[in-house]
């Protein structure tokens, strides 16, 4: 049985607590691609652009949903420079995209792209397609920094890539006092990713309205950045 000062100090926590709930710190990690497509697949499906996302903005308006009082303390974009492309205009436009985001606070992680030979079994050719490597093995290993070094009570993965579930799986088994959502962007709902991490939801085709950057877009150094028109 408790002390009478033990349950003061008790109650008198409780009271704290109540003043000033414990915050839950959570971390957003971003598949870029697989956000981008979604938003391609809005635009094909409704004829409405909508790549100019606020993606700071749009992680923030779920925190609700990730954990108790959440208090947002980064965000890692995952994506790869397309420089195999003829079309040097396109990679423009993903840098200044880039560099609003990085304005927004969001940290950027690059990957690569990878030429691979194709064979069309059609016209008995080969043929050489880059493929985006290495991005879902650095949100995995991303994943375990964060909850070995405890630098957050929760993680937010926005993607519907199925080949994070063993990773998921397993930092599941070795922090089980932390919590994992799935930010399912357009599209991109898992069967198979909402049975290891409950509570995860879709990304809802209004929200990819609402939370768009501002055109333009202001820069800390007195510039700005115009969406493309093309967007």
């Amino acid at each position: 049985m408790s002390s009478p000062v033990e349950r003061s100090i008790g109650h008198l926590w409780v009271t704290i607590q109540g003043f000033f709930p414990i915050m839950g710190r959570f971390i957003a990690l971003v598949d870029g691609f697989n956000l981008y497509h979604s938003a391609r697949d809005i635009q094909r499906n409704t004829g409405v652009c909508l790549k100019w996302l606020d993606i700071y903005s749009l992680c923030k308006s779920y925190g609700h949903l990730v954990i108790k009082n959440a208090e947002l303390v980064e965000i890692h974009y995952f994506t790869a420079l397309a420089t195999h492309l003829s079309d040097p205009a396109a990679i423009d436009r993903h840098k200044d995209y880039i560099t609003c985001l990085e304005e927004t606070g969001i940290l950027v992680e690059y990957g690569r792209f990878k030429p691979k030979d194709i064979y069309c079994t059609n016209c008995k050719t080969w043929f050489v397609r880059h493929e985006e490597k290495e991005t879902d093995v650095r949100i995995a290993t991303k994943v375990c920094h964060l909850l070995e070094k405890d630098m957050c009570d929760a993680i937010l993965l926005l993607t519907g890539d199925t080949d994070l579930t063993p990773s998921v799986e397993h930092v599941k088994q070795c922090f089980p006092e932390k919590t994992i959502r799935f930010a399912f962007p357009y599209g991109r709902a898992s069967d198979e990713l909402r049975q290891i991490a409950p509570g995860s939801f879709k990304i809802n085709r209004k929200n990819y309205v609402k939370y768009q950057l501002p055109d333009p877009f202001p820069l800390s150094s007195g510039n700005s950045i115009s969406k493309p028109s093309t967007w």
